[in-house]
Formats: structure tokens, sequence, C-alpha cells
């Protein structure tokens, strides 16, 4: 398979994933390695819940600090909400979403998300793994990423 077949695929897979790279680089040196690469798609195409709340969370920890604060959760709604022409600042339902979410997945009460926090809401109610925003492939974007990967296997003798 040649590089641009792949980049092609894999814009399929990712395209409504902004913030892959974040997730998919664990030792944060600003490269995503093949042993990255490969456990990062291991999370996507299969998986499990856990897995996939460890990187969704990461992922939402803008600045890596280990909790999702309510400016992080601002800007990563605000980034992913349609804005409706309305004489209300969006800003104002924004920031009021920021609030409801902390008093239904803030479980210690202290104003921001640990990890404790986030994966206690999930697990109650799953919907809310991505709950900031698509960071995770859509099951179709899967399925064909799939189909034409794993269709000839010959093809990766090309890389």
């Amino acid at each position: 398979m040649n590089r641009k077949k792949l980049q092609k695929l894999t814009d399929t897979l990712t395209k409504n994933c902004k913030h892959l790279f974040r997730g998919f680089d664990k030792d944060n040196d600003g490269c995503v390695n093949v042993s990255e690469w490969i456990s990062g798609l291991s999370v996507f195409l299969r998986g499990t819940l856990e897995e996939k709340m460890k990187y969704c969370f990461e992922v939402f920890d803008l600045n890596g600090d280990g909790f999702i604060s309510k400016e992080e959760m601002f800007h990563m709604l605000k980034n992913s909400l349609l804005k409706q022409p309305s004489e209300e600042d969006p800003d104002e339902g924004i920031k009021d979403l920021v609030e409801i979410t902390l008093k239904k997945m803030d479980h210690d009460h202290d104003g921001k998300l640990s990890f404790s926090d986030y994966e206690q809401a999930v697990r109650e109610e799953t919907l809310l793994l991505e709950a900031f925003g698509p960071c995770l492939p859509d099951p179709k974007s899967e399925m064909e990423f799939e189909a034409h990967v794993f269709k000839d296997p010959n093809e990766f003798n090309d890389i």
C-alpha cells in the first residue's frame, strides 16, 4: 500500500478526531512512533471501555495535569458546538453547559474532573465518553478503514 492510500485510509478513520495526536503521543515527545501508532489504532478499533476512557480523558486533559478543568471544558465545548444565531451571548450558554456537566460528572465536588470522576460518570452513562467532543472514530469510519486495510494483506508488502 502506498503512502497516499494509507493517508486516505487514516483520514477516513480520524476525520472527526481533532485531538488525535495528543492521545497517540504517549511519551509527549512531539512524534508518534510505530508503537504508539499501533497502540492507538488498537484502542480505536478494538479497545475496551476502560482503554477508550483513558484515551478520551488524555485527549480532554488539554494541559496534561491529570484533570479536566472548567477552562478546558469551556474550550472544547466552544470548539465542538455549532453556533446558533440568537441575541444571547453564546459563551454564556457554554458556561451554563460547563456547570451542568460539572454537576453531573464531578463526584468529589472539587470543581474539576479527575479520571476517577470521569470514569464513574462514563460507567453510569456511556454517552458521556465523548462529552467534550468527538475523539473516537464513528462506527462507519471504523468499518470503512477495516474493510480497506484487511481486504488484501499482500498490499502491505509495499510499505
